[in-house]
């Protein structure tokens, strides 16, 4: 099953979020919006409890999305998964056995055809879908390309959770704290 078929992906955006994660019965958490200096600390607290942490590359304080980055990222850092807009961040986290997450925005119909013609030349593990409130695309995006996907962004209530697992996301990721604590007994 997909992340031990955990369905909410809780994403922190701060230090603080993090030390609330780490206290959660959720395995799977994503980083954001932190700075890289902190990451192996972040890395090494999450494992100490048994967490398995997701980077953002993208979103990483302080952190192109380079191959020098992709590098560091895989090699020296070595999270669970990466999530990444970047072919490169994909492609190299795919080679080196981490979970290769890309994100599509569905922006228009140009964007969503671009998105296909990346999606095929990287061949992620999972496809990131935002803005995470249009759920009747989640089957389309899978039929088209046949990678799970990941539901994400302006993702704000319990109902939009819902129709995103009922139209077929394997997961959702939000960092709204109130959405993370309504999953905790349905995390396992």
């Amino acid at each position: 099953m997909p992340f031990d078929n955990q369905k909410i992906l809780p994403a922190a955006r701060s230090l603080k979020q993090f030390e609330q994660l780490l206290k959660c019965p959720f395995e799977y958490i994503v980083l954001l919006e932190v700075h890289v200096g902190n990451l192996k600390t972040l890395k090494q607290e999450a494992e100490k409890h048994e967490k398995k942490v997701i980077i953002h590359a993208d979103l990483i304080q302080g952190l192109k999305t380079d191959n020098y980055a992709a590098d560091f990222l895989c090699n020296d850092i070595r999270p669970a998964g990466i999530i990444s807009t970047r072919s490169n961040m994909i492609m190299k986290a795919k080679s080196k056995g981490i979970i290769a997450i890309q994100r599509m925005f569905l922006l228009d119909t140009i964007a969503l055809e671009k998105s296909y013609s990346l999606i095929d030349q990287t061949a992620p593990d999972y496809i990131e879908m935002l803005p995470g409130v249009i759920p009747e695309l989640i089957s389309e995006v899978y039929e088209r390309t046949g990678i799970p996907i990941i539901n994400g962004g302006l993702i704000r209530t319990l109902a939009h959770v819902k129709d995103a697992l009922n139209a077929g996301a394997v997961a959702v990721t939000t960092s709204d704290q109130e959405l993370w604590e309504s999953y905790y007994d349905k995390s396992k």
